[in-house]
């Protein structure tokens, strides 16, 4: 298809036979003859005799705008609010991956990154994505550790209850999820409990008196704080993060080393969990592991309260 140009025609007598047809390019030159032809309108009309028809289709394509190639580019992240200025963008999540794993890089097929979630812009969304990983991959290192702790048939010293119960062992439940069905229901809602009150306070970024942000916190990590940082315990000696003060004169080159270093352990520590609870489950479903002979489960881990669960 020639858009643009006023083709000139030029015509010429061809002796043959009417209704024969044939093209040749020469040139630059799109010669066409045949019995039948178009005219300049676009109607055909039958000839006398068969013409030649040139047309210079050169001229054509250097009055045809030039069409600019399309680059196949994945849809741009929506722009951050005002209130997530500051925060960490998408460039920065790029680098940071290739920061993170040189190998793999950045590294998001479903696109959760390039999100707005709750409408609180693309930044917010990419720290609370970060903000999820960081928090998952340290319950994973955590059950990791306690997986291989209890398939060892360590427990706890002192006893499980008031009433003296003992904690439930590897003998006894057969497999180390199986440990968590032995516990009473009310071991469990007291588990829950407890994270979800180290939630709230992770969360909650108002003072006590009203609904002043606390100066005492740190920024919310959607408002341009730091994923994974969680705040101090005021005025407990104790913190979550770094109890002892065992990091407190380190340099800022050797915290983010550690930073880095703790998205990618869990990272893998999730993988591994997974890979326990998946040959307890399905045994030979992870090729390396059928070696130690794990103990089956029965249950089903997606299940936590299974067969016991009561709001009363």
């Amino acid at each position: 298809r020639l858009v643009g140009a006023s083709p000139a025609w030029t015509n010429s007598s061809l002796g043959g036979r009417k209704g024969s047809l044939w093209r040749h390019v020469h040139g630059g030159l799109l010669v066409v003859a045949r019995g039948h032809a178009l005219d300049q309108n676009g109607r055909f009309y039958r000839m006398k005799k068969p013409h030649i028809h040139a047309f210079d289709y050169r001229q054509a394509l250097r009055a045809a705008p030039a069409e600019k190639p399309r680059e196949p580019t994945s849809p741009p992240p929506p722009a951050p609010t005002p209130a997530a200025a500051g925060g960490f963008d998408f460039a920065a999540l790029q680098a940071l991956a290739t920061e993170q794993n040189p190998i793999v890089g950045y590294f998001d097929p479903l696109e959760l990154s390039t999100k707005d979630f709750f409408d609180e812009g693309n930044t917010a969304t990419i720290a609370f994505l970060r903000q999820a990983e960081i928090k998952h991959g340290r319950v994973a290192m955590a059950g990791f550790v306690g997986y291989l702790v209890h398939a060892q048939g360590i427990t706890w010293p002192f006893k499980m209850t008031i009433d003296g119960d003992s904690w439930p062992t590897l003998a006894d439940a057969g497999s180390v999820p199986a440990l968590w069905d032995k516990i009473p229901e009310g071991a469990k809602w007291q588990i829950i409990a407890a994270v979800g009150c180290l939630e709230w306070y992770d969360e909650w970024q108002f003072t006590s008196e009203g609904m002043e942000l606390d100066a005492d916190k740190p920024k919310h990590y959607m408002r341009g704080g730091m994923p994974g940082k969680y705040p101090a315990f005021g005025g407990y000696p104790l913190n979550l993060f770094d109890p002892f003060g065992l990091f407190k004169k380190a340099s800022e080159e050797k915290k983010a080393r550690g930073r880095l270093a703790e998205v990618n352990n869990g990272r893998l520590a999730m993988i591994g969990l997974f890979s326990l609870l998946a040959e307890s489950a399905a045994p030979g479903s992870v090729p390396f592991l059928d070696q130690f002979d794990f103990p089956q489960y029965a249950g089903n881990v997606m299940v936590p309260f299974e067969g016991q669960f009561t709001l009363l």
